[in-house]
């Protein structure tokens, strides 16, 4: 049996069943309040952040989450072994699944999260709203019955007229769901989300509802606990949303009076009393343009988006469900709390907005975040050097941000935006930097369609890269060779030799030296002449010249003047890949210099070595194939450039690493070849 909530005492140890940023947020609040965490990781995760911010960790199996982060028994069993009093899911993963609920019961230990009831009473979406209309909690006009036939439900379409809404009844996440303007069209697409809900869920039940034009996602978080008390902590807005998931959230949701506010709230604490709910809860609502609202469903964890609430009500609600599951009764009362000023989530995912918003994969090889404080806070699971991979969601954080009013709170999300710098995999960073700057957003004309009614705004086609980009990509480069040749003749102890001499001398002309790049973005060629001068350079990117001068930061940072304007940029390199930040907008060249390739102490071509992220397009040799030095081994094609790799020594083959097709990260080992005997 599980251990008696009520006689509980606070743990002394727990066991976090997830990863990412959920994780390392548990694991800091439970060292807050002295409890010892207890991480699981899969094969993928062994050295990742949240395995390093617990106190032990326990390995549970392979990278794809079926055998691991969803293996029930060998989670169980860590907790066993390691002495954990309770389990926190997070969210996602299991943390919504009742029969891990009910197994961690059987096994006598306490899941931090609702009872097994509540989460199977809302695991349904039928018969969610069959028990919210019960309580009275208001419900969209539609159907969520047993009977499926086509008919049938053609018919509750006909009625409460179209457009309409199909969805699947055990879903989420937009799986299932389709929206349907005219009959002629229901049969087709009822087929088309009942395929998806079966694949997806096991369960091919659906529910039809009216279709609500240009509605709001407004959600209210609520809390529990075992002896019957029951509080919300006011509403988020979650109206921006891709495929039907939350891209910025904000809390409080705009534009409402405290009427309207008042009626949320207690419709909510009614859904959450109608199923005997304990621990932390989210009713989501959907809001037509009048302020009515409707019961969508409830989410029995704790959200993504919660840190907005917390940022506004000053409470830490994961502190708040280690006490609940452990017996004691809700920190304070509704009339204790208060709204206080407004915050935005930022969720910055690797994906490729211009893409449909397709999940994206790399290398962490640059990672850069605001400075934390009262105002900013970063949620984050990864690090730099750490893999994006195909195994687990793409999130790298959350930007959360939070000051005493809206306008002011929303410029700080875009400032914050610009310095939030990833380099290594796609991300939507850019595209939240738009959103965030977008005049109907900072009106707060938001609803579930923002950004399909914006997608010329936030979804521009690539312009070409600016002049201050440029400029700061050859400013890097050239300073980058000048520290160079300084480290080199220190080293030497010649310091005056003229082969370290970097201010591109000519003879009869002035000094100069010629650079070119590739930007794949527009698939084009440039080519920049800079002029030394005495202090600075004169650059000539072909359509115009500018006088820029400047100097590398200790953090990297590249502080430059472009006609006597002060900017800064990050230029990251990664073999002949340079990423140029400013402003919240990332670009991507490849540098092609005869002459920095031939100062360049970093990986050259020939070497075993990839010197940047690519393809692999030829492999000339196998395992035991004898080698001379040069003969060529491999061709990777990195941003339309083609690279050889070849044999730096006489040798045979001992291993092949990749083979043509395969992409491969930057620095991975290739090729492998052992001298003969």
């Amino acid at each position: 049996m599980a251990p008696n909530r009520r006689e509980s005492s606070m743990f002394h140890k727990i066991l976090i069943a997830n990863r990412g940023e959920i994780a390392c947020r548990i694991a800091r609040t439970c060292r807050e309040l002295g409890i010892r965490t207890v991480a699981v990781y899969s094969e993928a995760d062994r050295e990742a952040m949240h395995v390093k911010a617990c106190d032990e960790a326990w390995p549970i199996g392979p990278a794809p989450a079926r055998d691991s982060y969803l293996n029930i028994p060998r989670i169980l069993e860590a907790a066993r072994r390691s002495g954990a009093q309770a389990i926190h899911p997070g969210y996602g993963f299991l943390s919504e699944n009742a029969d891990f609920a009910r197994a961690c019961d059987e096994a006598g230990i306490v899941f931090i999260g609702p009872p097994v009831g509540a989460i199977e009473a809302m695991g349904s979406k039928s018969a969610a709203k069959a028990i919210m209309e019960a309580a009275g909690v208001p419900l969209v006009p539609g159907y969520h019955g047993d009977d499926q036939s086509p008919a049938l439900l053609a018919d509750v379409a006909a009625r409460i007229g179209y457009p309409v809404l199909i969805k699947a009844s055990a879903g989420g996440g937009g799986k299932g769901m389709r929206r349907v303007d005219d009959p002629d069209r229901f049969r087709e697409a009822l087929e088309a989300a009942r395929r998806e809900a079966r694949s997806a869920f096991g369960d091919d039940r659906v529910l039809v509802e009216k279709y609500l034009l240009q509605p709001r996602h407004v959600e209210v978080q609520v809390f529990a606990d075992s002896q019957g008390r029951v509080v919300h902590l006011f509403e988020r807005d979650c109206s921006v949303q891709r495929r039907h998931q939350k891209v910025i959230e904000e809390a409080p949701a705009p534009g409402l009076d405290q009427a309207r506010r008042h009626q949320l709230g207690e419709a909510a604490i009614a859904a959450a009393r109608a199923i005997g709910y304990v621990g932390a809860g989210t009713v989501e609502f959907i809001m037509d343009s009048r302020g009515e609202f409707y019961f969508m469903e409830m989410n029995t964890r704790l959200q993504v988006e919660h840190p907005v609430t917390e940022m506004i009500t000053g409470q830490d609600l994961v502190a708040w469900q280690l006490r609940v599951a452990a017996g004691h009764p809700l920190p304070c009362e509704q009339a204790d709390l208060a709204i206080r000023g407004h915050a935005f989530e930022a969720r910055i995912y690797a994906e490729d907005a211009d893409r449909d918003f397709l999940p994206a994969t790399g290398t962490i090889g640059h990672l850069r975040t605001p400075p934390s404080s009262r105002h900013v806070r970063i949620d984050t699971g990864v690090q730099e050097g750490d893999e994006i991979s195909v195994h687990y969601d793409p999130m790298i954080a959350k930007l959360v941000v939070w000051d005493q009013d809206r306008e002011t709170a929303l410029r700080r999300l875009a400032t914050a935006l610009e310095s939030f710098i990833v380099v290594g995999t796609t991300t939507n960073v850019g595209f939240l930097s738009r959103l965030a700057r977008h005049p109907a957003f900072a009106e707060a004309r938001i609803d579930t369609g923002f950004i399909d009614t914006h997608r010329a705004d936030l979804l521009p086609p690539v312009p070409p890269i600016n002049d201050g980009q440029l400029c700061a990509a050859t400013l890097h480069e050239l300073l980058r060779v000048e520290q160079a040749a300084r480290e080199r003749a220190r080293q030497s102890g010649d310091i005056t030799s003229p082969w370290h001499a970097t201010t591109g001398w000519r003879l009869n002309t002035d000094s100069h030296r010629t650079l070119h790049f590739f930007d794949s973005a527009r698939d084009r060629d440039l080519k920049v002449v800079a002029h030394y001068l005495d202090t600075g350079f004169r650059l000539d990117l072909g359509q115009g010249e500018h006088w820029v001068q400047g100097n590398l930061q200790p953090d990297g940072r590249l502080r430059m003047q472009v006609d006597g304007v002060h900017q800064d940029a990050w230029v990251l390199q990664e073999g002949r890949r340079l990423s140029v930040c400013m402003a919240g907008h990332t670009r991507d060249l490849v540098i092609h210099d005869p002459l920095a390739a031939g100062m360049d102490d970093e990986i050259q071509e020939g070497s075993l070595m990839a010197p940047m992220p690519g393809l692999v397009v030829a492999v000339h040799v196998k395992p035991g194939d004898v080698v001379q030095e040069g003969d060529p081994l491999m061709v990777l094609e990195a941003m339309k450039m083609e690279y050889q790799i070849s044999a730096l020594t006489d040798g045979i083959v001992d291993s092949v690493n990749y083979s043509e097709g395969e992409q491969v990260t930057e620095g991975a080992q290739l090729l492998t070849i052992r001298q003969g005997e």
